[in-house]
């Protein structure tokens, strides 16, 4: 009970932003995960990008904020982890990371 009870009063406890903030991002994770059943098309490259940004941003603001979060590292690089994977299949399905042929002159 003490435990739980130091938990509760930490300064990362539930009573803080450093807690919810972390539970509610793990909202854009859960989304991520959930369009992985969508195709490519419908896959918004500028919105991927921009979250896979912010995602890196928030990342090096939980490591450098005191006391350091690491609910909200972690919550952010699992995002950057789904959202890396959604905006490579938006790539994918562009044409973006498609094998470039060699187009060397022939000799005949």
């Amino acid at each position: 009970m003490a435990l739980f009870k130091a938990f509760i009063n930490s300064p990362v406890g539930p009573k803080t932003t450093h807690f919810w903030g972390p539970v509610s991002n793990l909202g854009f994770f859960i989304a991520g995960v959930a369009d992985m059943k969508k195709p490519p098309e419908m896959l918004s490259g500028n919105m991927t990008g921009v979250l896979c940004v912010y995602s890196a941003l928030f990342m090096r603001f939980a490591w450098m904020v005191r006391p350091r979060n690491h609910m909200l590292l972690a919550s952010h690089a699992l995002n950057e982890s789904v959202q890396l994977y959604q905006l490579s299949r938006w790539a994918k399905g562009k044409g973006y990371l498609q094998p470039k042929e060699d187009k060397a002159p022939s000799s005949t």
